[in-house]
């Protein structure tokens, strides 16, 4: 099968970083990667070729978002069933790689859903695998498409919210072209808001313990000439409290039936923050990351990951003899961490969802089971 993807997707920007791309060389198919776990040190890829080594890239966050996680595992099941491996084995281990993202599980069921089509029409491995491989792209092409409306969402519902321009935008964690098949979700609303002239500054917390914000947000953003700010997550406050902080921009791993929101912990006491200070805290995701089925933020699974990532710090540098990786122990040997990588913000908290389709305001479970129900009635092409 010869790659009819070498460009990007339909609906991507030009100026969209490569962060993930199928490739056939003769070894055999491999999906590509640009590791992030490198960032903003260097940009190398990572390259794939069977679904133990995507599955492992996952789990170290060298690839992540909640889009681009679902792109993924959509591509992770057509690997497998392009190198003639167990889809249905590949399907679970890619689904259960990162429980909170339900984007995973989505490109996951989409993949496997159609080689299984294929399979029960009587088709052959080859041609199943094809159509696996054409729903991970097809995937791949919506969600760009769906980056750029989430973007013009948001940028209307900004001017609404803030009408006199000089917007001053805060962020959590990373939301822009690294995790998604186009510029992004949040972070793609505030490249919306610079392009238009609109944004005076980008607030970029750093999102600790793993630096998503300092190493990737503050990347795409000096890649964009976006004028930006890092401070620590600690700080946000005082911005807060000086008026500094017009809205806050967030994306999301899950929203649950009833308009709880799981993101990158901290995300909840900037909620918190912004519900005392009278300021929008907006939420900018795709239909793909709302689940229906899971009820309430109660019901969310929040994967807990390694204490070491609290009690030490990694980093990464690119010296003379190539990239360099170091570490500091920040804490005494033994010391117990508690380490979440999600937190759960309540809808009570949330002035507003935008999505492909619209923007959910106020945020109602009646609301979001209305907004998929006319989702599923859309095709994106």
């Amino acid at each position: 099968m010869a790659d009819q993807d070498a460009q990007p997707p339909v609906g991507t920007a030009p100026s969209a970083l490569p962060v993930l791309r199928w490739d056939e060389p003769p070894q055999g198919p491999v999906l590509v990667l640009l590791d992030q776990t490198r960032l903003p040190a260097e940009e190398a890829e990572l390259v794939c070729a069977d679904v133990p080594a995507l599955v492992e890239a996952i789990r170290t966050l060298a690839v992540r978002g909640a889009p681009l996680l679902g792109i993924a595992g959509a591509y992770g099941v057509a690997l497998a069933a392009v190198r003639g491996q167990d889809v249905e084995v590949a399907a679970g281990l890619l689904e259960q790689a990162r429980p909170t993202a339900v984007n995973l599980g989505y490109g996951v069921r989409r993949a496997a859903g159609a080689y299984r089509a294929a399979v029960e029409k009587g088709a052959g491995p080859e041609r199943a695998a094809a159509e696996a491989l054409a729903e991970a792209r097809a995937l791949h092409r919506e969600d760009a498409v769906a980056s750029g409306r989430m973007a013009r969402f948001g940028l209307a519902l900004l001017d609404e919210l803030l009408p006199d321009g000089g917007q001053q935008l805060l962020t959590h964690c990373n939301t822009g072209a690294l995790v998604s098949g186009g510029e992004g979700t949040a972070f793609a609303v505030a490249l919306g808001a610079h392009r238009a002239g609109r944004l005076r500054r980008l607030w970029v917390d750093e999102t600790r313990p793993l630096l998503q914000g300092a190493r990737l947000t503050a990347y795409e953003a000096a890649r964009s000439g976006m004028p930006y700010s890092l401070l620590t997550d600690s700080a946000a406050g005082s911005l807060f409290a000086a008026g500094e902080v017009d809205a806050v921009l967030i994306g999301a791993d899950r929203i649950a039936a009833d308009g709880s929101v799981a993101n990158k912990v901290g995300s909840y006491p900037l909620a918190v923050l912004a519900k005392y200070h009278h300021v929008p805290f907006i939420v900018v995701a795709p239909t793909t990351t709302v689940d229906l089925d899971t009820a309430d933020g109660a019901a969310i699974t929040v994967e807990q990951r390694p204490g070491r990532e609290v009690t030490e710090v990694t980093f990464a540098r690119v010296g003379v003899t190539g990239r360099e990786t170091g570490g500091l122990i920040v804490a005494p040997p033994g010391s117990q961490a508690y380490n979440p990588a999600f937190d759960i913000t309540p809808p009570e908290l949330v002035t507003a969802i935008v999505t492909e389709e619209g923007v959910i305001s106020p945020v109602t479970g009646v609301g979001l089971a209305e907004l998929c129900a006319r989702s599923s009635q859309i095709t994106i092409s």
